[in-house]
């Protein structure tokens, strides 16, 4: 398994629990999003280098974590 996909794998699985515990104490899965990439990104405990195939994995992530954030609000909260 290419270094890539293995780590694609450990942080879908890593999501996939962590959302899996916020959603039993009732908080919202985007805060769990942020937990896993923070713990498990190359700043924190290092277990993902921080090379140009992780840059990638992160800026496809941050995509994602804008358009669930955009899905949170309307119109009609914020005026």
């Amino acid at each position: 398994m290419s270094s890539a996909l293995f780590s694609i794998v450990v942080l879908l699985l890593a999501v996939a629990v962590t959302v899996m515990a916020f959603r039993q104490f009732r908080l919202p899965p985007t805060l769990a999003y942020l937990l896993v990439g923070m713990t498990i990104g190359p700043f924190a405990f290092g277990w993902m280098s921080n090379n140009e195939s992780t840059q990638g994995l992160a800026e496809f992530g941050i995509v994602f974590l804008m358009f669930s954030i955009g899905l949170e609000f309307s119109l009609a909260q914020l005026s």
